[in-house]
C-alpha cells in the first residue's frame, strides 16, 4: 500500500486541532464504557506501548488493542517504546492486532528502515517520535517515509510532567523539517507529554496539528465544553 492509500490521515482535520486521545488516561477498569463516552469527539486514538526497558513503563500489548479493535471504529495509533531487539515482532504483533498507525522512535535507529519497511508491506501507517533530548534534525531523512512525526515534550514514559521549554521550538524545527523534505503525501506533526490547558496553546502556535490528550480529555469537568475550546485554537 503506498502513502497515498492512506486516505484517513489525508482526511483528518485541517482547520482545528486533531483530537488524539491517550487510552493511557482512561478508565482501565471500565474501558469500553470511557471509550464510548468520548468516541464522539476522537478523531485518533493513541495507544502506548513500552517494555520497561527502552522506556520505563510497562504498557500496554496486542490483545488490548485487539479488544479497543472490537468497540471502536476510531483510528488507532501505537506509539511503541521498546528496545531494538523486540521492534520487528512488536510491529507485527500490533498490525495483527489491527493498528492503523504505529510510530516508532528514531532512537532505533539501528532497525528504523526496516520497521519502516515491513509498515509499508503490511499496508499500516507509519510514524516516528523523537525524545526530549534527542537533537530534532536526525529526523530529517526519515521524513519523506512518514505520516506521522510525534516530539516529545517531556521524559519518555512518565506520566505527570511538566512541558521542558524546548518544545516550541522543537516542533518549530521539526515543522521546517517536513515543508523541506519534498513529501507529496501529509505528514502530521504531533506534541505528546506536559499536555496541559497553559500549554496547548503554545504547541499549537509551534505547529503541532495534533496533541495527544490525556487527563485534559478524560478528566474534563465537561468533555464537551473542552473540545469546544481546543477545537477553537
Amino acid at each position: 500500500m503506498s502513502k497515498s492509500d492512506k486516505n484517513w490521515i489525508a482526511s483528518l482535520p485541517r482547520d482545528r486541532l486533531i483530537a488524539e486521545f491517550s487510552v493511557w488516561s482512561a478508565d482501565l477498569v471500565r474501558l469500553a464504557d470511557d471509550l464510548a463516552r468520548v468516541e464522539p469527539f476522537v478523531d485518533v486514538l493513541h495507544i502506548d506501548v513500552a517494555d520497561g526497558h527502552f522506556a520505563p513503563a510497562m504498557l500496554f500489548f496486542p490483545d488490548l488493542v485487539a479488544g479497543v479493535r472490537k468497540v471502536s471504529s476510531c483510528p488507532i495509533h501505537v506509539h511503541l517504546m521498546v528496545a531494538d531487539n523486540v521492534l520487528l515482532p512488536q510491529i507485527e504483533q500490533f498490525v495483527d492486532a489491527g493498528s492503523d498507525l504505529i510510530s516508532i522512535h528514531v532512537e532505533n535507529e539501528a532497525v528504523a528502515d526496516a520497521a519502516i519497511d515491513l509498515l509499508d508491506r503490511r499496508g499500516v501507517a507509519s510514524g516516528m517520535v523523537l525524545r526530549v533530548e534527542t537533537p530534532v534534525d536526525r529526523i530529517a531523512k526519515y521524513v519523506p517515509r512518514l505520516d506521522f512525526v510525534t516530539l516529545l515534550g517531556t521524559a519518555i514514559g512518565v506520566k505527570g510532567q511538566g512541558l521542558d521549554e524546548s518544545a516550541g521550538p522543537r516542533l518549530e524545527e521539526a515543522g521546517r523539517i517536513i515543508a523541506a523534505s519534498g513529501a507529496t503525501h501529509r505528514i502530521v506533526l504531533a506534541a505528546d507529554g506536559g499536555i496541559r490547558e497553559h500549554t496547548v496553546p503554545l504547541l499549537r502556535r509551534a505547529g503541532a496539528e495534533t496533541v495527544v490528550l490525556g487527563s485534559l480529555a478524560f478528566n474534563a469537568p465537561s468533555l464537551e465544553e473542552r473540545m469546544a475550546w481546543l477545537r477553537a485554537l
